[in-house]
């Protein structure tokens, strides 16, 4: 007797065969073991067998052949990451957080054209931040807090335009904010806490107007708070005390009907402003924070 299969059979029997035989490109394949072998990947909390292939590789997501995920998130990496980074041409998302990841943030990686979320939080990264980010326009997440970051913040975070989320706190960053923030226009998270920024703010914050938390605190920012922070209508979380400000001013007369937090070193608008039926307390200090963690 002939055994018959229906066509949805045939189909699920090449698809399945398809993704156990995936191979992606040499190069991708190079970049990932150089992760491995740059972070010692022999001590990871969960490491690879480099024998088995690439799909089972922990954290590693892969589509049509090409790596596009990578989640290692708190997994015991130590080390640098490999310059070679950037062969990972397809890759969406990279989440390194929560690891002992130490030296500069390769400027290769600025080079992902289609990387949406970096995470790169909870390490020990040191150095500037990469100059040039023209090629990475698809990023929408950025974030690099508590590491040991210092510098300013270059012009060229200008071109991410799609950027959404920009979480710098607890680092050593200096100098001033580039005007080039206002050209974040989707920008919906602003967090600069604890830092060694200085100076009066020349930024026209009004431009942002999909803000909906702004985190300057614990800087040495001074002269008035920054223009355009009252007229934005879905802001929720404003922190911007331990700073020099002032004057105040500006934010007398706050447009958003959505405050949750208001936190700044004026007690008579601290009064004004905060939600007295918002039991939860938004710290600034994300230095142990672990939210938002995307697979």
């Amino acid at each position: 007797m002939k055994r018959i299969f229906s066509p949805i059979k045939v189909l699920l029997f090449i698809f399945f065969a398809t993704t156990i035989n995936a191979q992606i490109p040499k190069e991708e394949k190079a970049a990932l073991i150089s992760l491995y072998n740059a972070t010692n990947g022999e001590g990871w909390s969960n490491s690879w067998n480099l024998k088995e292939n690439v799909n089972k590789w922990y954290g590693v997501q892969i589509e049509n052949n090409h790596v596009i995920s990578i989640n290692l998130h708190r997994n015991n990496l130590v080390g640098k990451l490999p310059k070679n980074i950037n062969n990972l041409k397809y890759l969406e998302k990279l989440n390194l957080a929560f690891n002992t990841l130490k030296g500069a943030i390769p400027k290769e990686i600025t080079e992902l054209e289609n990387l949406t979320f970096l995470k790169l939080e909870m390490n020990s990264l040191s150095g500037n931040l990469p100059k040039n980010y023209t090629k990475c326009t698809s990023l929408k997440e950025l974030t690099l807090f508590n590491n040991k970051l210092e510098g300013e913040i270059p012009d060229g975070i200008g071109s991410l335009v799609n950027l959404k989320v920009l979480n710098l706190s607890s680092n050593y960053f200096t100098g001033n904010l580039p005007k080039a923030i206002e050209s974040l226009v989707s920008l919906e998270q602003l967090e600069l806490f604890g830092n060694k920024f200085t100076g009066q703010i020349n930024i026209n914050l009004g431009k942002l107007k999909n803000l909906s938390s702004i985190v300057l605190a614990y800087n040495n920012f001074d002269g008035l708070v920054p223009e355009g922070l009252q007229t934005l209508k879905g802001l929720k979380f404003v922190q911007l005390q331990g700073n020099k400000f002032t004057s105040f001013n500006a934010i007398n007369n706050m447009q958003s009907k959505t405050l949750l937090t208001f936190d700044s070193d004026n007690d008579a608008l601290n009064l004004k402003y905060n939600n007295p039926r918002f039991s939860y307390s938004r710290l600034a200090d994300t230095k142990y924070e672990d939210k938002i963690i995307r697979e």
